[in-house]
């Protein structure tokens, strides 16, 4: 019989058997598998004190921030967050789901682990899909602990970033990890690897940008890839980001048989006084204008879900920076989302991590 353990929050809601049970052995429901679907995260609402709470995590993470801890902390509790919070949450504002009250990211990420999950019930009934977030709620280590009650002695860990990131990827597996510390009983772990060069990433993106052009009656002269950006010394210290972002984009326009020339490759959403990864979006799309530049078309696909840094910077921030600039038109190409093809996709992703488990 299977002996208890110390913490009942460290027991599961059942165990495998390996052969038949002993008289009055209470039953022993068959194992399941746990996917994590993994985001970055989103404030639990606009106003400072969570909009603090959210950017004093997010900020604080060593991670995102590579700065000596200390020193950085106390420029980012006695200066940035003062200020910071108050005009963040304006920005949310303008995007915020408020007939749930909660962020589009979160919103978008939950629709995605219940229609993935509906799928996978079909052909592997004791596969459970659940979805967490880095930074704020629902915390990555809450969702670890609920699928563990669930009874899932194995997880699959699915970071919902295409491109590779120690910000961003290895940060969310970092708390996983963590979480694993504090279990007398673990279960099993795969992390699934980026997918910046998945077929079936790079033919959904692509279809993306083939439909929303059709539905346009005028083409652009540039179609531009924003990617969120990174300290360059990031780069230089070794992040592969940068050139997983470029083989992304190299491959997209490939497949769309687009030429360099009507073509090109930005970054955004930089922070602080560092050089970024380059040429900034924002620049990109105050100077294209003055070059004859004055039809684009923006998409960022290295977002699984639509969210601030598409829906505000871009959608908002940048079209009124190009068109002020002297651009005429100008089309943000929205993510994958919970779509057809951003489920089929994620679907794929999961499928791939449970070969030999189902």
């Amino acid at each position: 019989m299977i002996g208890q353990i110390e913490r009942p929050s460290a027991k599961p809601a059942a165990s495998a058997a390996t052969g038949p049970l002993p008289p009055g052995h209470p039953p022993v429901a068959a194992p399941k598998i746990g996917v994590i679907l993994s985001n970055l995260g989103t404030p639990d609402g606009t106003s400072y004190w969570p909009m603090r709470r959210y950017l004093s995590e997010f900020l604080s993470d060593r991670r995102v921030i590579e700065k000596p801890f200390l020193l950085w902390q106390a420029l980012l509790q006695g200066v940035i967050l003062t200020t910071r919070p108050s005009r963040k949450g304006k920005d949310y504002q303008t995007i915020w789901n408020t007939e749930k009250d909660e962020g589009p990211l979160k919103t978008v990420t939950r629709a995605q682990a219940e229609k993935v999950g509906a799928l996978l019930a079909e052909r592997y009934p004791n596969v459970v899909v659940d979805w967490g977030m880095r930074y704020a709620s629902p915390s990555l280590p809450s969702v670890v602990e609920r699928l563990f009650r669930q009874g899932c002695s194995r997880l699959i860990l699915l970071p919902l970033y295409p491109q590779y990131s120690a910000a961003t990827t290895a940060t969310g597996c970092d708390v996983v990890f963590k979480k694993l510390l504090d279990m007398r009983w673990q279960p099993a772990l795969r992390t699934a690897p980026p997918y910046h060069d998945h077929p079936g990433y790079i033919t959904a993106i692509a279809d993306s940008i083939r439909d929303h052009l059709a539905t346009l009656d005028w083409q652009p002269d540039k179609v531009v890839m924003s990617f969120h950006g990174m300290p360059k010394e990031y780069l230089l210290r070794g992040d592969p980001y940068h050139c997983q972002c470029l083989k992304t984009a190299r491959l997209v326009f490939s497949e769309l048989g687009m030429t360099q020339e009507r073509t090109m490759v930005c970054f955004q959403s930089r922070f602080g006084p560092d050089e970024w990864l380059q040429p900034y979006l924002d620049k990109t799309m105050e100077a294209l204008p003055g070059q004859g530049v004055k039809k684009v078309a923006v998409i960022s696909p290295g977002f699984s879900v639509d969210c601030l840094e598409t829906l505000e910077e871009i959608e908002g921030e940048n079209r009124e920076i190009f068109t002020h600039a002297g651009g005429e038109k100008f089309t943000y190409i929205p993510c994958l989302n919970d779509g057809e093809a951003g489920i089929r996709l994620i679907t794929d992703l999961v499928e791939r991590e449970l070969a030999g488990w189902v």
